[in-house]
């Protein structure tokens, strides 16, 4: 941690954005889910889906016009146990939250539900929404595509998003199998922590037109904007260390997420048209299975405790303290943190500063 981060509580941070949200048009209902969606981010230790991105993510662009304040939520096309919704580029939380709601509902009745969303916006951590599956006793999976940043395989274009694919599953353990990963070696919100923290990135990450390995995060974030940098696929550069592999499972991250409901894809989701820009319009995919229809839940979870348990028995690497599995060090994190709240930077502190000033958000005394 920088000498100038202070930690502020989760309370407090939560509040504020519901009131920023308020500020800025949001109905404080639906202000609520998108700060709640944001706050998990930081208990969790994602910081870079946290209250980072308020300003810049959904702040600013409401203020610029190119995301609705005001969500509608349309059911389009409703079938047993598929559904096709259409946000209207309101509020990509509200949107994928009711929109997990409508799979789960779904689940519950035929034992498995699949919903895909059109006309969305940037929904925050996938991992919130199939942790609601996962609490309802289900396995969550969800999936997004994203504005362009990474290259394919054997590229340097920036064409796909970092198109996470996420699955929650109960487990008999303080906390459940929990995989939040973007497709990419890295997502672009950690391009924006490193360069808040004014860090350089490892080698890597990122490529530039001319092939080369990129290591400024300013750099890299002015380089995207020009389409002269890209992230590169899990797995690395080239097909040696496998990058295919990130490279196909974004892939199939961006099919799922476009092709089901007709929606915009790559390059057609840069948000910018003739120089100006434009809502997004991303898609998102969402699954719950219902495990009672399969098994015992109880049993189920006993089983998944067991394998995670197996695992991190297993032998240890020369050096290595401890195995870990999915979600567990999330939820080491927020035992870390609960008392103590989220890790909030110097840039990040300007930011919340701002947005204090032009609402006139006086009631909020930051430690900084």
């Amino acid at each position: 941690m920088s000498k100038n981060t202070v930690w502020v509580d989760f309370e407090t941070l939560e509040n504020f954005m519901v009131d920023a949200f308020v500020g800025v048009g949001v109905p404080e209902e639906d202000a609520m889910i998108c700060a709640d969606v944001l706050i998990a981010a930081d208990k969790r230790g994602i910081d870079t889906h946290g209250v980072g991105r308020l300003k810049t993510i959904y702040y600013d662009r409401i203020k610029k016009g190119i995301q609705s304040p005001v969500t509608q939520f349309e059911i389009i096309k409703d079938s047993l146990a598929t559904a096709v919704v259409d946000g209207h580029n309101g509020m990509g939380q509200v949107i994928a939250k009711k929109a997990m709601d409508l799979t789960i509902e779904k689940a519950k009745k035929y034992g498995m539900g699949m919903v895909v969303a059109r006309n969305s916006t940037h929904y925050g951590i996938a991992g919130y929404y199939t942790l609601m599956a996962a609490e309802a006793g289900m396995i969550g999976i969800t999936g997004t595509n994203a504005r362009p940043s990474v290259a394919p395989t054997f590229g340097v274009e920036n064409m796909f998003g970092t198109n996470p694919l996420t699955f929650s599953m109960p487990s008999d353990e303080e906390f459940p199998f929990f995989l939040d990963c973007a497709t990419s070696m890295v997502q672009r919100g950690k391009i924006e922590l490193y360069d808040r923290a004014e860090k350089e990135i490892p080698e890597g990450w990122v490529i530039g037109a001319d092939g080369k390995a990129m290591t400024n995060p300013n750099q890299i974030l002015e380089a995207f904007q020009k389409g002269k940098a890209a992230l590169v696929p899990l797995g690395g550069i080239g097909e040696e260390t496998a990058g295919y592999k990130g490279y196909g499972y974004a892939t199939v991250v961006e099919i799922l997420s476009a092709a089901l409901q007709g929606g915009k894809f790559l390059k057609m989701l840069s948000g910018m048209e003739d120089g100006k820009k434009v809502p997004i319009n991303l898609g998102h995919f969402f699954i719950a299975i219902n495990i009672s229809s399969f098994i015992d839940l109880e049993t189920f979870k006993k089983t998944t405790g067991d394998i995670l348990r197996t695992l991190r028995s297993a032998k240890k690497a020369p050096g290595a303290e401890k195995i870990y599995t999915a979600g567990e060090k999330e939820y080491l994190t927020w035992l870390d943190r609960k008392d103590k709240g989220a890790p909030i930077n110097k840039n990040l502190q300007q930011q919340l500063l701002e947005i204090k000033k032009e609402l006139n958000l006086e009631k909020y005394d930051f430690p900084f």
